[in-house]
């Protein structure tokens, strides 16, 4: 059974702790999608790691981890993590990486920095990770593909020589920058082929064989739905699609293979990076809430960024749903919220006016205004509780209402970091 674990928002929901948490039963975990723009934070007992690249199944010796074709492969950035886990006592994890996954170069990142420097106060709040330069490169037919490290030195000269006649002209006339260094480009080239080779196989195949045996694959989602190209809040968004639907593409699966989605979302809202945010709270309670929250704090995995807050969003959430066909809901980081007298709920957008639940495109996102239903506090901590109908009533109520407001079931909740602290919930909207 192949299962996707993705995002309803904007990111930075706790997808790394559900996918973790079902790795255990699970024999395959792929990474679709993404690179190492986005990090998954894990606690477990082997102690607390933000993961970039690597799947999130990495924890579990009996799992497959797969990085798929597309994905941005950063191979310093994998081999580095691959040595921060087994230094901190993790067991060498079992690897594959797709032959047709293709490479962010060193002067993807250098392009990507000297974009934002460019745009200054009109950026797109890059994370400087080389990302969308990858991605259009990739589709302009000039990307590298693993496959290719393989090739002989004549044949990567070529293709570097054909390379740098688009890319010196815009480094030396666009952003002033020196040309490209051939030869050290291709001792990069050699130095990525012998770090990666060891692990290079034929995913699609594998994962072929994988279903024809009804095995357990997780497809390990990045970002969120509004982080989508197409269906987010473009152009504030990321360069691949983040929707489960593109783990068919991504992994190289058949569309029909993906029978359940588990779309996580926070019982609060929170964002890294630019783009509208109609929930967002600012100040002093935005400080309180940042301080409280995620594990140690909302703070992005990747850049250390202070992640902006806000309350829940019905309505970005039921979109963010949705466009991901939710099958089930898991919702992180309820123990936070403990600490509120109230808690406000964005149940609509006023929009010049007009009331809507309806997400709109982000012409009319920008004007959008939060209708909020307030709810009542429970003003205790709930972790440690593994039983749904345990947990304080107005915290139960608290779940009940936005599960009925977004109209997806919610069959798990995270009240807590750890891996075991998860309550299993059997929900009225699971058919």
């Amino acid at each position: 059974m192949v299962k996707a674990v993705v995002g309803a928002n904007w990111g930075d929901e706790g997808k790394g702790k559900i996918t973790d948490t079902l790795a255990e039963r699970a024999d395959i975990v792929i990474r679709f999608q993404g690179g190492a723009n986005a990090g998954h934070t894990i606690v477990n007992s082997y102690g607390k790691f933000a993961l970039h690249t690597l799947p999130s199944g990495v924890f579990h010796q009996n799992v497959m981890n797969i990085i798929g074709n597309g994905v941005a492969l950063n191979i310093p950035i994998l081999m580095k993590e691959l040595s921060s886990i087994t230094e901190k006592g993790v067991p060498a994890p079992r690897l594959m990486v797709s032959d047709r996954c293709q490479v962010v170069m060193p002067y993807h990142i250098l392009f990507d920095q000297c974009e934002e420097e460019r745009l200054g106060g009109k950026s797109f709040g890059s994370t400087k990770s080389g990302i969308a330069p990858f991605y259009s490169d990739k589709f302009a037919k000039i990307g590298w593909q693993v496959s290719e490290l393989f090739e002989d030195d004549d044949w990567l000269m070529e293709k570097i020589e054909r390379i740098s006649v688009q890319k010196d002209i815009l480094l030396t006339h666009l952003y002033g920058k020196e040309p490209l260094d051939k030869a050290a480009l291709l001792e990069t080239l050699h130095s990525y082929r012998d770090q990666i080779a060891p692990y290079v196989g034929d995913v699609s195949l594998y994962l072929d064989q994988a279903v024809r045996e009804d095995k357990t694959i997780l497809l390990e989602g990045q970002l969120g739905t509004m982080k989508d190209p197409d269906h987010g809040i473009y152009p504030m968004v990321t360069s691949s699609s983040t929707l489960a639907a593109y783990g068919a593409i991504g992994a190289g699966l058949p569309p029909y293979a993906i029978r359940q989605v588990v779309v996580v979302n926070k019982a609060y809202s929170s964002a890294v990076g630019a783009g509208e945010f109609t929930s967002e709270i600012f100040g002093e309670e935005a400080e309180e809430l940042r301080r409280r929250g995620g594990d140690g704090g909302e703070y992005g995995a990747t850049t250390g960024r202070p992640r902006r807050v806000g309350w829940y969003d019905c309505v970005a959430s039921a979109y963010g749903c949705r466009l991901q066909g939710a099958t089930d809901v898991a919702f992180t980081v309820l123990d936070v919220l403990g600490y509120l007298d109230e808690i406000p709920v964005c149940v609509a957008y006023d929009i010049d006016g007009r009331v809507t639940k309806d997400f709109p495109v982000t012409r009319d996102l920008v004007r959008a205004k939060p209708v909020y239903k307030v709810l009542p506090g429970w003003k205790c901590g709930i972790r440690g509780i593994r039983k749904f109908e345990d947990l304080p009533e107005n915290c139960r109520r608290y779940v009940e209402f936005i599960e009925e407001q977004i109209g997806y079931p919610i069959t798990m909740v995270s009240n807590g970091p750890g891996r075991n602290e998860i309550i299993l919930r059997e929900s009225p909207l699971k058919k």
